[in-house]
């Protein structure tokens, strides 16, 4: 049995002390924001905060993490209010998404030690794999969250979790295949 904090709530894991942190989260916790991508931990895709710094979450034991303090992309804003994702979203750096939340929580970690990165410094961090090319904007988003935590820039707010699907789609009559009414 292993016990550690995720997103703040204690938990106890009653899987081998040789599972990997990602399994834990996504099969146990059902935190399924954390992707499982190459198994080898080359992408990135299940990166978490693990006490302030981005592991790769396939590549970590859970015996190796007792009593550490683990955030998810679930953990990190529910409401999607954190400066890194609203910046992502502002800068419209998501297409697949795939890769996305293991690059929001790296994003995260280095704006927690350094709230005005270089671009050097953010190609150092960021070290992920990104089929969709999303790089350019993602420096600038990264940076733009940046000057939204040192209080420089006001990011707009991104889409609310959890829309009704009322409110995003509404069924109407079907047409004829010929096109008549």
């Amino acid at each position: 049995m292993t016990r550690l904090t995720v997103n703040n709530e204690a938990v106890e894991y009653l899987m081998a002390p040789e599972t990997p942190l990602l399994w834990a989260l996504r099969d146990a916790s059902n935190l399924t924001g954390t992707k499982y991508g190459c198994g080898t931990g080359s992408c990135g895709a299940c990166t978490v905060d693990i006490d302030g710094h981005a592991v790769r979450s396939c590549q970590t034991t859970l015996a190796s993490v007792e009593g550490a303090f683990v955030t998810t992309i679930e953990g990190l804003s529910r409401d999607r209010t954190h400066p890194v994702q609203l910046a992502l979203i502002a800068e419209n750096v998501p297409q697949c998404g795939f890769c996305i939340p293991g690059i929001a929580m790296a994003a995260a970690v280095l704006l927690k030690r350094n709230a005005a990165p270089s671009e050097e410094a953010i190609a150092a961090a960021i070290t992920h794999i990104c089929r969709c090319g999303i790089y350019p904007r993602l420096i600038e988003a990264i940076q733009r969250a940046g000057r939204a935590m040192r209080g420089e820039e006001t990011l707009p707010a991104g889409p609310r979790p959890g829309i009704d699907p009322a409110e995003a789609a509404r069924i109407v009559p079907a047409l004829d295949p010929t096109g008549r009414k």
